[in-house]
């Protein structure tokens, strides 16, 4: 190849897209118009942006475009080498007409890694469908402050439950044919005051420990094809410049053999927004040395610039050739340069809101909403005579979806296209639910703004109803045009708007009250909580979101969701998560605010009762290389079907570094019937103890530990002791990274 023809396969380009075409970068506006299609493409060509997610497009419609911008880009070069195509796929394939799931922070709610491999596996195959080869997911981002406004995008704030459910989705969107992209590599959820593309506040031993751990089992175990850089810097390092990261840790360390993508236009951001370049050539530079092999979602360092740093010798030859060897050979596993691939070979399906696609979406939808109280019994409702509906959330149906769903990402640039697929809203589904009812619905207020003007009416309304249902919570949005979502950060955690002043009026009206927050994010709910009779949190539960939350509220779904990230309490200013050492917790004496969180890490009720009970350990004493069998009885002691998802946590009360109080380990789901008891099997490897030590490298250190079956971090639940014996030993990706359950019949 020359030279030209290998810089091509750096590049990408975006068809169709100007900066109006949508929100999808800070500071896209002065980027200007990038060039025309032909000049992009000669001589080849790296990336194909987008082309089904930018604009509505029917499937059919979409696959032949595709296949003709294909067919154009073979023509450009003389080896006919098509491009790579790449799409978003974090709520399901982005595109119009395509299944809406469960935003991935309502995933991590189900606990349930093998639900989270089918849905992916099934996005996989509509995209593969149609020509696409790479798909933008998944986050593996670990939530640390709730205030982000991309909370909702993750997989929760504990790194375990991340990195199982990020690993199902890794292996089935590529069993399906099509490259996950694990993002954002690294730190960017640390980000300082949860502000988006902040610094990173983030020390070595937090970042090995808590911010790597998923990105290390997505390439070590899932195989992961392609990662993509963050945006932030760590420690003044931007990450899209840090070659002992992006090349020594993930490539010389990890044995990472994919390819390296830019986050949209993070090349560009080296010399414009973190100036450790002077201008695009020197940004270029620094990004390919580092390890990023191509870049999105347009060409603009990959291409003249990286021509005049060859022609002048500031970029060696074999920089060069070792991303383009790395792009060639992922071409060549997706079999784009088999002799017998054509653009055309694609059959788009009927459509990509299939029914399997919605039974999926209803599953997660289902799994994922939790009961976070239900002191007073009012759930499940038993023929209600009258329901009022209250609350900005109830009757409108992007308040359902996360903010990279096409609902909220495209069309709001096409107010006059349709929707696309069938997705009612809370108040259509409660009247479906409950036909006998009579239904009165009242905004109260707007998502936004100070607009108190319908607070009296729905005061009225909950006063007059048997029950009261209040929705409240986020539409997302991006970089401002949202209350959650990329760039929609905030600086407290209470409800948008003035919608905690609907709350408390309507909470000090109803007679019986449910309070349902669908949101994005965690908000500071405890007072509201107790106030209610009962209390739902669902996370931007999808086009089958309404209709979940209508078979929980009637007892149809006995609900089963357990919480990702905890709800924090009556201080909405304080971010801390679960996984903390001591002083990050309660500090009787020692500071005035308390952070105890209102529902904990892990925490979820069902209309039936658990018990979890006679755990013990095989041995009491084991080697500092050795595994630990700890055995527990489940049993449902309630009068209905439920299941249960015991969780299993570690404690190391003395250790060389401060330790959490309390660190996940392992956990499964358990189906019981009324009466059932099952026994449960975790099969605990001493390499799960290990952590960053003084001297920056994991190790297994000898002493007691304390391993707890809890049904969630703030239960006390059932601890054993176990002392490990021997000498401290090192451990490196190579160590047991997955504690393996076994459900037995007792």
């Amino acid at each position: 190849m020359t030279e030209s023809e290998k810089i091509a396969q750096l590049g990408s380009t975006w068809p169709g897209f100007r900066p109006s075409s949508g929100d999808v970068a800070p500071m896209q506006d002065s980027f200007g118009d990038p060039e025309s299609f032909d000049e992009a493409i000669a001589d080849g060509l790296g990336h194909l942006t987008r082309v089904f997610g930018t604009a509505p497009v029917a499937p059919e419609a979409g696959r032949e475009r595709l296949a003709a911008l294909q067919e154009q880009v073979c023509a450009a070069n003389r080896f006919r080498i098509p491009a790579i195509a790449h799409e978003e796929c974090l709520t399901g394939f982005t595109t119009w007409q395509a299944t809406v799931y469960p935003t991935p922070l309502a995933w991590a709610a189900t606990w349930n890694p093998e639900l989270v491999r089918r849905m992916a596996a099934a996005i996989g195959s509509d995209m593969a469908a149609v020509g696409v080869h790479q798909g933008l997911a998944p986050v593996l981002d670990v939530v640390r402050d709730y205030r982000w406004g991309r909370v909702e995008e993750t997989l929760g704030e504990d790194p375990y439950l991340v990195s199982e459910l990020g690993v199902s989705y890794v292996k089935g969107l590529q069993s399906s044919g099509v490259v996950a992209t694990v993002k954002h590599f690294a730190g960017y959820s640390a980000s300082r005051a949860a502000r988006n593309h902040a610094p990173a506040a983030v020390g070595p031993r937090e970042f090995a420990d808590v911010i790597l751990l998923p990105f290390e089992k997505a390439v070590v175990t899932g195989r992961v094809d392609s990662v993509m850089n963050a945006y932030n810097d760590v420690d003044g390092l931007p990450c899209g410049a840090n070659d002992t990261l992006l090349s020594g840790l993930l490539r010389d360390r990890w044995g990472f053999e994919g390819t390296v993508v830019s986050d949209y236009w993070s090349i560009v951001f080296l010399a414009s927004m973190h100036h450790v370049a002077a201008d695009l050539p020197g940004a270029a530079r620094s990004a390919l040395h580092a390890g990023i092999d191509v870049e999105l979602p347009h060409t603009s360092g990959y291409g003249e610039p990286l021509r005049c740093l060859r022609e002048n010798g500031s970029v060696p030859a074999d920089l060069l050739d070792r991303a383009v060897l790395r792009v060639l050979k992922q071409k060549a596993r997706l079999g784009l340069l088999d002799p017998d691939w054509h653009p055309g070979q694609y059959t788009a399906p009927a459509g990509f809101d299939s029914p399997r696609n919605r039974s999926l979406a209803r599953g997660l939808a289902e799994q994922s909403v939790t009961l976070l109280d239900n002191d007073a019994a009012v759930l499940p409702l038993v023929s209600p005579s009258s329901v009022a509906v209250i609350g900005p959330a109830a009757d409108d149906t992007r308040c359902l979806f996360g903010c990279y769903s096409f609902p909220n990402h495209v069309l709001p640039h096409h107010p006059d296209t349709p929707m696309g697929i069938d997705a009612p809203t809370i108040l259509d589904a409660i009247r479906q639910e409950f036909p006998d009812a009579v239904v009165r619905h009242e905004a109260g207020c707007p998502i936004t703004g100070d607009d108190r003007n319908g607070i009296e009416a729905a005061v009225a309304a909950a006063a007059a109803a048997d029950v009261t249902v209040l929705v409240v919570g986020d539409r997302s949005g991006m970089f401002g045009e949202g209350t959650s979502g990329e760039g929609c950060d905030v600086g407290a955690l209470t409800l948008p708007g003035v919608q905690e002043d609907l709350v408390e009026a309507v909470l000090a009206t109803a007679q019986r009250a449910v309070l349902v927050v669908v949101s994005g994010r965690p908000y500071a709910i405890g007072r509201h909580a107790r106030a209610a009779d009962a209390t739902l949190q669902a996370f931007f539960p999808g086009e089958e979101g309404a209709v979940a939350i209508a078979g929980v509220l009637s007892g149809r779904v006995n609900p089963c969701g357990h919480l990702p990230v905890q709800i924090p309490g009556d201080a909405a200013g304080q971010p801390g998560t679960y996984l903390a050492p001591p002083l990050a917790l309660k500090s009787d004496g020692v500071s005035n605010i308390d952070p105890t969180p209102a529902f904990p890490f892990g925490h979820g009720l069902s209309y039936t009762t658990f018990e979890i009970g006679d755990v013990d350990v095989e041995e009491a004493v084991v080697a500092v290389d050795a595994t630990i069998t700890v055995r527990a009885t489940v049993s449902n002691t309630g009068d209905r079907a439920g299941t249960l998802v015991p969780q299993l946590y570690l404690t190391d009360p003395v250790a060389s570094v401060t330790r959490p109080v309390r660190q996940l380990i392992g956990f499964t789901r358990v189906d019981l019937t009324a009466g059932e008891s099952r026994a449960v099997e975790f099969e605990v490897h001493t390499d799960m103890t290990s952590f960053t030590g003084t001297d920056l490298r994991r190790r297994v250190e000898p002493g007691a530990i304390t391993l707890t079956v809890a049904q969630s971090a703030g239960d006390p639940g059932s601890p054993v002791q176990v002392r490990l014996e021997g000498d401290t030993r090192g451990v490196d990706h190579t160590r047991v990274m997955t504690t393996a359950v076994t459900v037995r019949w007792d």
